[in-house]
């Protein structure tokens, strides 16, 4: 497979590979993550085998604008929607019960992570593609990378197409909250720290 580097801005041959099935690698507010269309399980198989990923790890899911949160989850718990319009776009994903249309290869249990990323290129293919399921763009346990040639230097031959939007932000990935229970509970420790949440609430 070769390996194709183009501007972010065209997102056109993106939606093309995506529609295809295929993996696209894009910059987000942290990192650079690799994603595929959230409905199309065979497409979240293929970034377990580009990436070397474990199958019992769950994907998250990115989406463009609250619009498409009912799209991902069912019964979307007060919680996560209080998160949502205090931290969203921003480094916090929340794990909410997920809707039966789902792949099982997003998330082998009845929840799904979700987010809306701080980042112009990822927001305009997001609203553009619909959500997806979305992972770091490496060879997993290797070095998070945080330019498209950094991408390119661990995933060259596996992924179809990388879209280039300078550097990233890098640091720390999100916080993940888990937002089934009573009260939330952090997953991973993140930006976003338990004060920060229930603040919100």
């Amino acid at each position: 497979m070769k390996t194709e580097i183009i501007d972010a801005a065209n997102i056109h041959h993106a939606l093309d590979v995506l529609y295809k099935g295929g993996i696209v690698a894009f910059p987000t507010d942290t990192v650079y993550g690799v994603g595929v269309l959230a409905f199309n399980n065979h497409a979240i198989e293929s970034i377990y085998a580009a990436k070397n990923r474990p199958i019992e790890k769950a994907i998250p899911i990115l989406i463009g604008g609250m619009n498409d949160l009912d799209k991902i989850g069912r019964d979307i718990p007060d919680m996560a929607l209080k998160f949502a319009a205090r931290f969203w776009p921003g480094p916090l994903t929340c794990i909410i019960p997920k809707q039966p249309a789902l792949p099982a290869a997003v998330s082998a249990s009845y929840t799904v992570a979700v987010r809306i990323p701080d980042h112009p290129d990822a927001l305009n293919l997001l609203r553009a593609a619909g959500p997806m399921a979305v992972t770091s763009a490496n060879i997993s346990g290797g070095e998070n990378p945080t330019t498209a040639q950094e991408v390119y230097d661990q995933l060259n031959g596996r992924i179809p197409l990388i879209l280039d939007g300078g550097t990233t932000p890098g640091g720390i990935p999100s916080t993940l909250v888990d937002c089934t229970e009573e009260s939330p509970k952090i997953i991973r420790e993140g930006p976003i720290t338990l004060e920060n949440l229930l603040s919100a609430l």
